[in-house]
């Protein structure tokens, strides 16, 4: 993670460096979010998400957009997952995990406003409902990696976003268990404040 964290230092710096053009803002959205696997049930639920956004030029139509977000990920358990997770013995079946997270993408300009944004976001569980399972920092992993396609549309200032993350690790550390994959919807604006 470290190393992670790292190289996203170096690539902005360097970036930050050569750029034409910076913006920086706020953000805030709604997340639907579904973690598949059995111990899960199937659909989306909703959540949150706030946090910081730069938009670093490289030119008239690319851009490198860091992000720090905070991430609010609900979901529910499914009918009998009690059995297949010991830990899991709270009658309640909702599940809140809050993540730090942090994508990085690149921004492609297709018109002057419309925008097309691939890349990467790590995830870093910060906190869970604790009242929901007693083990769930032995139950779900604490970095989630997923890839990100989406679009942002620009009003001068104000930012229109519309993206959908897709993990690619195993969230499970609990052995005896099918695979747990991230899966969100995130809609929301921004606002560049620089």
């Amino acid at each position: 993670m470290r190393k992670i964290i790292l190289s996203l230092i170096i690539v902005s710096a360097s970036t930050f460096a050569n750029a034409q053009k910076l913006h920086v803002g706020i953000k805030a959205g709604a997340n639907m979010n579904k973690i598949s696997g059995m111990e899960f049930k199937s659909g989306y639920e909703l959540g949150y998400h706030a946090g910081l956004f730069s938009e670093v030029y490289l030119g008239k139509k690319f851009a490198i957009q860091p992000e720090l977000l905070w991430n609010q990920v609900n979901t529910k358990k499914a009918m009998g997952s009690q059995s297949v997770i010991n830990g899991w013995k709270d009658s309640t079946t909702n599940i809140r995990l809050k993540y730090l997270t942090v994508p990085l993408m690149i921004k492609y300009h297709l018109t002057n406003s419309l925008a097309l944004n691939v890349g990467a976001q790590y995830g870093i569980l910060i906190d869970q409902q604790n009242s929901t399972f007693g083990n769930a920092k032995e139950a779900i992993k604490s970095g989630d990696l997923s890839v990100i396609g989406g679009f942002t549309v620009d009003f001068s200032k104000l930012r229109v976003y519309g993206r959908y993350n897709i993990g690619l690790n195993n969230m499970s550390d609990v052995q005896n268990t099918d695979q747990w994959k991230s899966q969100q919807i995130q809609v929301g604006i921004g606002y560049c404040i620089l």
